[in-house]
């Protein structure tokens, strides 16, 4: 009776001081990554003041969870010193008036005492349980997360696939590559194409507004910087997929589309090697590759890959280039690059300036554009759609 309401109170405070505490911990990791990025900007300091700022709405946090636990542990200690003092007190008093004997006033202070121990662990244990409680919840409510669901069905068969920011059109079953000196135009497209943000449209529908869970299932999007999570490289390469039900040959064909063989070679236990967090024990190259064998082993409908061989030798480049075209015969893909090998590979190139397509054709048709060309040969690039040479 005690100790309940403090176990109760400790819940509520507890939830919020874990919520802040998880932020925190996330403003160091973004610091920590981005270090050298925020000091050649000159953000350091605004993000340490953030940092200070949040550290110390987590004392406060902390401090309302001390005081209760405080309270909670000093009944654990105390509660039971006192039942057994007032115990034996009783039966003392009964033995001086002769109601009980010696001999039954020593067995009451060992029963009291006794009984101590558990009415102290159990306080104890409550401790815990609503410590844990606290952290589970956290767990289970994000677990419980599930994908928006409300939005439109995807449409059945194959379409087009439009962006109307840029005016950015592929056919079903096309390898097409857009070229821009702007990363940001860049992203910003393939986000749009795959439903992050809404100016595109898929078979007539907008992509924005089609069901989340569906379209992934369909539209992937291949970030070049994408996260690697722990695990066996068979598993990292499966992704979402069973590594069982895939089967050791698919993985490895994967691999072999991405260049990777090497990768495989190279660690101790092939398939079976460990990979840490964030791709840290893979070189950059490696990690990219293997992000792309990822992407391609998922085999979606359409393939929206942002830089995929940035990373890479002029050589490698070529063979996956070749590989990937050779793999994704019949289905959507789109590739954003500026590089000659990866170009000329396409059906079809759209250069992109201002965020607008301002060139289409392939490769070979484009290196006439004297802002294209410019552009692949990294000469001055193409950063308007006023700029005299696209004009020309």
């Amino acid at each position: 009776m005690v100790v309940g309401p403090a176990t109760r109170r400790l819940r509520t405070v507890g939830t919020p001081y874990r919520e802040q505490q998880g932020r925190v911990t996330g403003r160091i990791v973004d610091i920590v990554a981005g270090l050298g990025v925020l000091n050649g900007l000159g953000g350091k300091a605004v993000y340490a003041d953030r940092f200070r700022a949040e550290s110390q709405r987590l004392l406060q946090h902390g401090y309302r969870v001390g005081r209760v636990t405080s309270v909670i542990q000093a009944a654990g200690l105390g509660l039971p010193t006192l039942f057994s003092a007032v115990v034996v007190w009783l039966a003392a008093r009964l033995a001086v008036e002769g109601s009980i004997t010696v001999g039954e006033l020593v067995a009451v202070a060992g029963y009291a005492t006794v009984l101590a121990v558990p009415v102290a662990s159990f306080i104890e244990g409550a401790l815990d349980l609503s410590q844990a409680l606290v952290a589970a919840r956290r767990v289970t409510d994000f677990l419980d997360v599930r994908p928006d669901s409300t939005g439109t069905a995807v449409p059945p068969g194959r379409g087009d696939l439009i962006d109307g920011a840029s005016g950015l059109r592929i056919a079903p079953g096309t390898f097409a590559a857009v070229a821009t000196a702007q990363h940001s135009d860049a992203v910003a497209l393939v986000d749009r194409l795959g439903g992050f943000r809404p100016g595109a449209t898929w078979a007539g529908q907008p992509t924005s507004e089609l069901d989340p869970a569906q379209l992934r299932e369909q539209v992937l999007v291949a970030d070049n910087d994408a996260a690697l999570f722990a695990g066996s490289l068979a598993q990292v390469v499966a992704g979402r997929l069973d590594v069982t039900g895939l089967g050791e040959a698919a993985i490895l064909d994967a691999l072999h589309t991405a260049t990777a063989d090497d990768v495989v070679r190279g660690l101790p236990e092939g398939l079976g090697s460990r990979i840490d967090s964030g791709g840290r024990n893979l070189s950059g190259g490696q990690r990219q590759r293997v992000r792309l064998a990822r992407a391609t082993i998922a085999d979606p409908t359409v393939l929206l890959a942002v830089d995929p061989t940035s990373a890479l030798d002029a050589a490698t480049e070529a063979t996956i280039v070749d590989r990937l075209i050779h793999h994704r015969r019949g289905k959507t893909t789109l590739v954003t690059s500026t590089s000659a090998l990866v170009l000329q590979g396409a059906d079809e190139v759209h250069l992109l300036a201002d965020g607008r397509v301002v060139a289409s054709g392939t490769h070979t048709d484009l290196l006439a554009n004297p802002a294209y060309a410019a552009l692949v040969h990294r000469g001055r690039p193409a950063t308007s759609a006023h700029d005299p040479e696209i004009q020309a």
